[in-house]
Parts: structure tokens; C-alpha cells; sequence
């Protein structure tokens, strides 16, 4: 019998997969637990539209991440330290001071957790940071470090 899950099943398979199994198996545990539906005509073509919906919510979404990506990245997020008078800076440059700049300079609200810088920043000059927007999506964003006035 084939079945359309409705939700993950460790042994059988993802969401919104078709899959055969057993009668038995369908009928007394996966239907009932509201695990998978039968792949009848008429739930295959639900399934079929429900994955049409959802491939182009998929689009707008990558769509909205590369006008967000190009926002980013076209110019450097200037960040204020203090410094000390050799150009050190007291304490160091975190994630959250990034994401407000992010914030305040581009406009856009920018997870802290989302945000990686690849060097330590304990001194005024340019580094880079990487912003990972899931599904292999990142950018690579300039950040400029100026002393505070």
C-alpha cells in the first residue's frame, strides 16, 4: 500500500514523501497515529499543490535573502571602540555590537548567533565577519573599526 506522511518517520522516510508499506503497517499505526495519509488520487494532487506552495515560498524567501546579501555587503559596517592611545582596543568587538551596527547602519534585524567573525578584534582597522543565512546561503561582510570620539 502506498501512503503520503504527513510528518517524519525515523524508519520510513520525511514529510510529504510517498513510500510504500504494508497494509497491516498503514492501517493499524500509521493512519490511525496520524503519521501518513493514503495516496489517493485525490492526496497525491493536495500533495502535489502543497508542494508547489511551498516551493514558491522557498523562491520569495531566497529571493529576499540576495537583495539582503547585496544590501550587506556593497559597503563596510562601521563600528565605534574605545581605544587606547596605541590604537588597542579596550575590551573586544562581539557579535551583538556587530548586529546593532547591522541594525542601525543597513536596516535589517540580523540574529547574533548568525553572525562569525574569523579573526579576534582587538585593534582599530578592517576585518571581515560571515552572516549565515541557512540553506548554504552566507555573506561576507566588511567591518570597520574606528576609534570612538
Amino acid at each position: 500500500m502506498e501512503v503520503i506522511l504527513i510528518q517524519d518517520v525515523n524508519t520510513l522516510g520525511g514529510k510529504n514523501e510517498v513510500v510504500k508499506v504494508k497494509n497491516g503497517y498503514a492501517r493499524n499505526f500509521l493512519i490511525p497515529q496520524k503519521f501518513a495519509v493514503e495516496a489517493s488520487p485525490s492526496n497525491v494532487k493536495q500533495l502535489a499543490e502543497r508542494l508547489k506552495v511551498q516551493k514558491k515560498k522557498e523562491d520569495a524567501m531566497l529571493a529576499e535573502i540576495k537583495s539582503v546579501i547585496a544590501k550587506l555587503t556593497e559597503s563596510p559596517v562601521k563600528l565605534s571602540a574605545k581605544t587606547g592611545t596605541s590604537g588597542k582596543i579596550f575590551g573586544s568587538v562581539t557579535t551583538v555590537m556587530i548586529a546593532r551596527a547591522i541594525r542601525e547602519q543597513k536596516g535589517y534585524e540580523i540574529d547574533r548567533r548568525k553572525i562569525h567573525l574569523t579573526d579576534e578584534v582587538k585593534e582599530l582597522g578592517t576585518y571581515k565577519a560571515k552572516v549565515d543565512f541557512a540553506n548554504g546561503n552566507e555573506a561576507e561582510i566588511d567591518l570597520e573599526i574606528v576609534a570612538e570620539a
